[in-house]
């Protein structure tokens, strides 16, 4: 029963959150900023393989994945991966995602996303949160980078897998994990 009542609370939050891209749905284009303010389309970053990420700069298990997902964006551009990591976080500018990315020499991009929108067209709630879309535009993973923070107790790097899988054009072993971290700290929407 307990199962069942958490269940229906996620499609009722998904559902009010506005969730258009699914697990098994088509990503339409949608618009980010870069860290200058400038928009930036999805349609210009995607490639045949793209991971959406979702990361913060204060979340202590983002910060936790750093250096594990500077390495994963290492070694699957260099296969043709292409990563959009974004940051919603409300309370966290441009300018400190900046910061951050430097101050932990992370190579990859960041990207903004103003009023979290893009974030609840996934329906994205934590950091790190990742999705991979196949060349078709139609996502075939959702969850974490791996299933501990503490690499000693990795037991299943699902992203990892995943890529794998969808590289070779192959349904991923798990298509959908649990994504743990903090939550995305949303701006309030104004009242009607």
């Amino acid at each position: 029963m307990k199962l069942l009542i958490a269940g229906l609370s996620l499609l009722l939050a998904a559902a009010l959150s506005g969730q258009e891209f699914k697990l098994g749905s088509k990503v339409g284009d949608f618009t980010v900023s870069d860290l200058q303010g400038r928009a930036v389309q999805f349609s210009s970053l995607r490639g045949d393989t793209t991971v959406v990420m979702f990361v913060a700069t204060k979340c202590p298990i983002s910060n936790g994945y750093n250096e594990r997902m500077d390495t994963l964006y290492k070694d699957y551009t260099a296969r043709g991966v292409k990563f959009v990591f974004i940051n919603a976080n409300a309370t966290e500018p441009a300018q400190e995602v900046e910061e951050h990315r430097k101050a932990h020499s992370l190579t990859f991009p960041v990207y903004k996303d103003p009023g979290n929108k893009v974030a609840d067209q996934f329906g994205a709630t934590v950091t790190p949160e990742a999705f991979v879309i196949d060349n078709q535009g139609t996502i075939q993973y959702h969850g974490y980078i791996d299933d501990s923070l503490n690499t000693a107790r990795i037991q299943n790097q699902g992203l990892r897998k995943a890529l794998d899988s969808v590289m070779a054009h192959q349904a991923p072993p798990v298509a959908e994990t649990k994504a743990f971290g903090c939550t995305i700290k949303r701006a309030k929407k104004p009242t009607t």
